[in-house]
């Protein structure tokens, strides 16, 4: 995994398959809560696998950024993990774009209005 501090309010998070994936966003979400003031954007472009467990803390993950006001958005989520979060109903719950760059201008665009 690697985060990285994009600009002074938006981090980008690459995640790691699992069972990594379960270790990165913990990771993050400790960083997170030592620093509540930015937006997120997590990077599934090596995910394949999503457990209930991922899920589970993607949405509390989710609830910690909203808490505090900010946006958490997901890329590069293949066609096999977009459609785990269809079935799940959490389609709607999460912001999804295609790519990092279109996420880091979403936020960046939306910081400057």
């Amino acid at each position: 995994m690697g985060i990285q501090k994009w600009s002074d309010d938006i981090m980008v998070v690459d995640l790691n398959d699992e069972p990594q994936l379960t270790e990165d966003l913990k990771a993050f979400t400790e960083q997170f809560k030592q620093n509540c003031d930015c937006e997120a954007v997590l990077d599934f472009g090596q995910v394949e696998i999503i457990t209930s467990s991922t899920l589970s803390a993607l949405l509390k993950l989710r609830k910690m950024l909203a808490d505090c006001g900010r946006r958490l958005i997901f890329c590069n989520c293949s066609a096999a993990i977009r459609g785990v979060f269809k079935i799940t109903g959490l389609d709607e719950v999460f912001e999804f774009v295609d790519d990092k760059f279109v996420a880091l201008a979403s936020l960046q665009c939306a910081t400057k209005a």
